[in-house]
């Protein structure tokens, strides 16, 4: 792929739909590369619109903004990095050769939404997964719980980052589990999942990449897998290598392959799995940058975020694993705009480790604000540093 010159007739120009502390770290990623970076996304001063050459706010599940500034900018390139955005519109802006969209437009549109990506690896692949349901009224919804068994999860058919999951344990949750569910979708679409809550050893992220090798074909390659704890269905701390046998691994490996080829197109893929002794069940797949890969930032010669910028240019990857290492969250803790971070040089006195504070203008009590992480020669020495680290790192309002 030829590159051209950032802010000249000649540029190579990149979009990404979503502009989050992931985001950020992908248009950095590019910009390196001598890319054109515009950051789009729901609100001003996003932490991806702090580092872009240019930003832009508009409502991305909105069709008629997201193709206006498809066709002020002129992208060649879009990176979708959320699930909240117009897919359809963004399929037919791929049809009519406006852009090209990572890893592709129909990836984004079935990953936006839990039944389509379900479907895909359940019902097309045959994939194993957990018992499920769908249902769009609390009637339904009921009779799913039943059918499915209770315990169960329940989550928004369209959401992110734990957004409206919850746990099913007993029948008097069903109601309270509705309603929530019904809080936490990315769009308004009375629609959830009923899963079976699987009785798993361990739960996986193998980030998964598509990218062209040295003749110019698409070859696919796997990161170390990624442990990882998560609360509320929101991940809290990450770590790689997750040990695992070679059985297991070995299936891991081709279930990510099945859902990435059917998926399509070049760049990074996170799917998440479920691991019981060497049995391994599917459980979803982002089409981009997963949020425990931020671990990758300790412990790859390439993270997860130079990985997706150089398979979407064309250029070549490794996911050489460099050392153990963990990452560990670093919470609001307030309902604030602007607020501030202190203990940030003790956390940097423990040895190995480093510090992203995200930018995010405005803070929640549960929401991410930063990450610590750590590397080291074991990974529970990596764990220990990366929560002792993230723990030394206080926020205040003033």
């Amino acid at each position: 792929m030829k590159i051209g010159t950032p802010l000249s007739a000649n540029a190579t120009r990149v979009m990404l739909l979503g502009s989050g502390e992931l985001g950020k770290e992908v248009i950095i990623a590019l910009q390196r590369f001598g890319v054109e970076v515009i950051a789009v996304d729901r609100y001003e001063n996003a932490p991806g619109h702090q580092v872009a050459h240019r930003a832009h706010v508009i409502n991305m599940a909105n069709a008629n903004a997201l193709r206006r500034i498809v066709e002020l900018e002129k992208p060649h390139i879009i990176v979708p990095e959320i699930e909240a955005i117009a897919t359809d519109e963004l399929v037919k802006i791929e049809a009519e050769g406006l852009a090209e969209v990572i890893p592709t437009a129909r990836a984004a549109k079935l990953t936006m939404n839990r039944e389509g990506i379900r479907r895909l690896a359940a019902e097309e692949l045959g994939l194993m997964t957990s018992k499920y349901q769908f249902s769009d009224s609390f009637e339904d919804f009921k009779q799913a719980v039943t059918e499915v068994g209770i315990p169960c999860i329940v989550k928004p058919v369209m959401s992110s980052s734990g957004k409206g999951q919850s746990s099913i344990d007993c029948e008097q949750d069903m109601q309270k589990a509705w309603d929530y569910a019904m809080s936490g979708g990315r769009v308004s679409q009375e629609r959830v999942i009923i899963e079976q809550k699987i009785d798993f050893d361990y739960e996986i992220t193998l980030l998964t990449v598509r990218a062209k090798n040295a003749n110019g074909e698409i070859e696919t390659s796997y990161c170390e897998p990624i442990g990882h704890i998560q609360q509320q269905g929101d991940y809290v701390e990450s770590w790689q290598p997750q040990a695992m046998s070679q059985t297991a691994l070995t299936k891991a490996k081709d279930i990510a392959n099945q859902i990435t080829s059917a998926l399509g197109g070049r760049g990074i893929f996170g799917v998440e799995l479920f691991i019981k002794d060497d049995q391994v069940w599917f459980s979803e797949v982002s089409p981009r940058p997963h949020d425990t890969g931020m671990v990758t930032m300790a412990t790859q010669a390439q993270n997860e975020f130079e990985l997706h910028a150089r398979a979407i240019l064309g250029l070549p990857v490794s996911t050489t694993l460099r050392s153990a290492g963990a990452s560990a969250v670093i919470y609001g803790g307030h309902e604030a705009k602007g607020i501030s971070f202190e203990g940030v040089e003790q956390a940097l006195n423990i040895v190995n480790s480093d510090i992203r504070l995200f930018g995010k203008p405005e803070s929640f009590t549960r929401r991410r604000m930063g990450v610590a992480l750590a590397y080291a020669d074991e990974v529970e020495k990596a764990r220990n540093n990366a929560k002792r680290a993230a723990a030394m790192v206080k926020t205040t309002t003033t």
